[in-house]
């Protein structure tokens, strides 16, 4: 990496250790590479939002020409989230493409991403499907992005009804909460039988399936499942 990018860039990491406005948002950055060439952050889900209580881990790659050029920036945890690839992790946002700007810091990265979930932009969207239930269907969104919030990053469990809802599946066969199964949760165990979807045609499109399957499980446990 070039010096320059180097020495920006340690300079910004210690930023972020030592900032308080990052401590109070419960905002970490770790190292991965001893070259800085790449670091690991982490950002708690904003309060009064589906991500609440969650811990969201981000892949953040330097490129030699920073700070002339953005981080490359996705994240590693799972997330419903319309700017976000809910396959890939990949975002969608400005500061990360044609709106960055050398004055700006891995600090600012940081504070931005905290803020996409709060204020998400579904016109911009980097996950279609997401950004579709989003608008269409706001109550259903919320739903999904919090049990995958639930899942993935470590948030509470969302609230009584939804253990009501488990304690059903479990006492139907399936297990409880904690086994994944190839990436996916007990909510695709559960409805993968209930839609008649094969394995295949999930992984065809992942997004939609798991939207539809969330959607199934949590909405419609008065639909009668084919268990034979």
């Amino acid at each position: 990496m070039a010096n320059i990018a180097v020495q920006r860039i340690k300079r910004e990491f210690k930023e972020v250790l030592k900032s308080e406005e990052t401590s109070k948002n419960q905002i970490k950055v770790d190292l991965v590479d001893e070259n800085f060439t790449e670091l690991r952050g982490e950002i708690a889900g904003p309060p009064d939002t589906p991500y609440e209580g969650g811990r969201f881990q981000l892949e953040i790659k330097i490129p030699e020409t920073y700070p002339f050029n953005p981080p490359k920036v996705r994240f590693i945890t799972k997330i419903w989230h319309p700017n976000i690839s809910s396959v890939t992790g990949a975002i969608c946002l400005d500061i990360l493409k044609d709106q960055w700007a050398a004055a700006m810091t891995l600090r600012t990265v940081l504070l931005s991403l905290q803020a996409l979930l709060a204020a998400a932009e579904p016109d911009d969207p980097q996950d279609a499907v997401v950004a579709n239930q989003y608008k269409q269907n706001p109550e259903m969104f919320t739903q999904t992005a919090r049990l995958w919030a639930h899942y993935y990053s470590g948030a509470p469990v969302p609230g009584p009804e939804y253990t009501r809802k488990i304690d059903k599946l479990t006492a139907m066969g399936f297990e409880k909460v904690g086994r994944q199964l190839c990436g996916l949760s007990l909510l695709t165990e559960c409805c993968v039988v209930s839609l008649s979807l094969s394995p295949d045609r999930m992984l065809c499109d992942v997004s939609l399936s798991l939207s539809l399957l969330t959607e199934c499980c949590v909405m419609s446990l008065s639909l009668s499942l084919s268990l034979s």
